[in-house]
């Protein structure tokens, strides 16, 4: 009986150690900090009717810490569908992507009345370079971000499909856009929006850490994308990965923070680089010290 009780504790107090690790959650310096709070650095802008890389007009810009997307009245005059998006430099697949908005200020003249207090975060989306120069939206998944209009209901975190569809309750979705269950932000708080992506599986959206909305299986298919390429639109892919943007739709739109923590990694515990919260193994990074 002593001996049993003895293996017992034996046991326990190797699987402590693990169960500790196992536990424990991202710190802050785990996530990866995509807007570094100074200029563009990592950040391409592609906007309608020009090239990728040329920021019409300034509309994407870096004030006191806080990037903008910003319509100067002489220099932008009407919006004309000026439809503007900001790409990251690197795609991901496993990830969780977290911003902090606000809107400000009057919609650019021209603007289409659904654009009002309108923006989303763009993930899953088509490599930039692969856009033409007329295109208005890449193809993509849109985290839709929307300020209320001081009446009514008013939704954010909202789930909008450029060229794209998803399976929500078992069942293919071919509507534009979803609504989430999420409050109406009215004025000019800030508020966080959170997705958490697993490749073509699950996509959660959140909103100040609550969950608002849930769905499965991107992939391409739909409309609501002018002038694309019909070789990059290829109806039934699965989308696993892509990149992320920042939309500009003609309202002036502030993000103090842009970070993402990523899911995907080394999922060896004796390894140095194990995290884990870790869903998706690329054994092939892990390190090991002798």
């Amino acid at each position: 009986m002593r001996i049993t009780v003895s293996i017992c504790c034996l046991l326990l107090l190797l699987l402590l150690p693990l169960a500790a690790q196992q536990q424990q959650g991202p710190k802050p310096e785990d996530w990866i900090q995509l807007f570094n709070g100074k200029d563009l650095e990592g950040w391409t802008p592609k906007i309608t009717g020009y090239e990728l890389g040329e920021n019409f007009a300034d509309t994407f810009r870096v004030e006191n810490g806080v990037l903008k997307v910003v319509y100067d009245k002489d220099k932008y005059g009407q919006f004309n569908n000026r439809f503007g998006h900001l790409f990251y430099k690197e795609p991901f697949s496993y990830y969780r992507i977290a911003v902090e908005y606000r809107f400000t200020g009057e919609q650019c003249p021209g603007g289409p009345a659904w654009a009002t207090r309108n923006s989303g975060i763009m993930i899953h989306g088509q490599p930039p370079k692969t856009m033409r120069k007329d295109q208005d939206f890449p193809i993509s998944i849109e985290v839709q971000l929307l300020g209320g209009l001081g009446k009514g209901p008013r939704t954010t975190a909202n789930l909008c499909t450029p060229g794209t569809n998803v399976v929500m309750n078992d069942r293919l979705e071919t509507r534009h856009c979803i609504n989430s269950t999420s409050k109406t932000f009215d004025g000019d708080e800030w508020v966080r929006v959170e997705v958490e992506v697993h490749g073509d599986g699950m996509i959660k959206h959140f909103v100040n850490g609550e969950q608002v909305l849930w769905y499965e299986m991107p992939q391409i298919g739909g409309g609501n994308v002018n002038n694309h390429d019909p070789q990059v639109k290829r109806d039934g892919v699965l989308l696993r990965g892509g990149s992320i943007s920042l939309q500009a739709e003609s309202h002036p739109v502030e993000f103090r923070k842009v970070e993402l923590l990523n899911l995907a990694g080394c999922m060896d515990p004796k390894a140095s680089n194990y995290k884990p919260w870790y869903i998706k193994a690329e054994n092939h990074l892990c390190q090991y010290t002798k």
